[in-house]
């Protein structure tokens, strides 16, 4: 038998695919604020955190609270920002999308009302409110898909902030390692038709190519498992599926 590969390798959970995430700053949700109330808050600092792309604010509420939450554009340090039902429409506020004007941009867009926002996420996104009544609202991600969420869903008004993040080329390998070393992920990573056969189910052979049909089944062995998984169909085919 051969070595074993990378994505065994992987699931033993050794440190060179564990992320570091002691040094994670926190999970990022909306602040749990009354249904009917207003609470405003002071951006006291703009943090780097490494479990993420995008900036991070460190805000101070008058209630006492203090929590990092994503940075949209155009926040600065001293800004105010409000979260509740009657909070203001300007960017770093978090609302109910059902009190929010459509064709508005926001991010962190709740799934479920209180799961502390699952959508828009990432550097630089938004996802697009077009259109809210009493019983939906209607939200289009980044990825073009539209969602039909709850209308007390909240979010947060703005675009995440990082925009233009992928533009910037890594120029050195040695800081797109430690890139991917921030999240665990091993790079560079090898093809599999580059491998020895010994190392591989593709390696091997006088010129690089599978010499197999990628094609495997669900109920492969973890070795073996490699290639287009569980295909629903092969070829060229067509709409008919041949």
């Amino acid at each position: 038998m051969g070595r074993r590969i990378q994505g065994q390798r992987r699931g033993r959970g050794s440190p060179t695919f564990r992320a570091p995430s002691h040094r994670y700053k926190a999970e990022l949700s909306h602040k749990k604020a009354e249904s009917e109330d207003t609470v405003s808050g002071t951006v006291v600092d703009i943090e780097h955190d490494p479990a993420r792309s995008a900036p991070v604010a460190a805000v101070e509420f008058d209630d006492g609270d203090q929590r990092l939450v994503l940075a949209p554009e155009g926040i600065a340090v001293g800004d105010q920002i409000q979260v509740g039902v009657s909070a203001e429409i300007k960017p770093g506020n978090t609302l109910p999308l059902a009190e929010i004007p459509e064709g508005v941009p926001v991010c962190n867009v709740e799934r479920q009302v209180g799961d502390g926002g699952k959508f828009a996420r990432a550097s630089g996104t938004s996802a697009q409110l077009l259109t809210h009544d009493r019983h939906v609202a209607v939200v289009k991600l980044p990825s073009g898909e539209v969602k039909r969420l709850n209308p007390q869903c909240r979010a947060t008004i703005g675009v995440v902030a990082g925009g233009g993040r992928t533009e910037k080329p890594f120029v050195k390998a040695g800081k797109k390692h430690h890139k991917m070393r921030a999240r665990g992920i091993k790079w560079p990573r090898v093809r599999g038709v580059a491998m020895n056969a010994v190392d591989h189910p593709f390696g091997g052979g006088g010129r690089q190519h599978p010499g197999r049909p990628k094609s495997v089944s669900r109920n492969a062995p973890p070795g073996r498992k490699v290639g287009d998984i569980a295909s629903k169909r092969t070829g060229r085919g067509g709409k008919g599926g041949n």
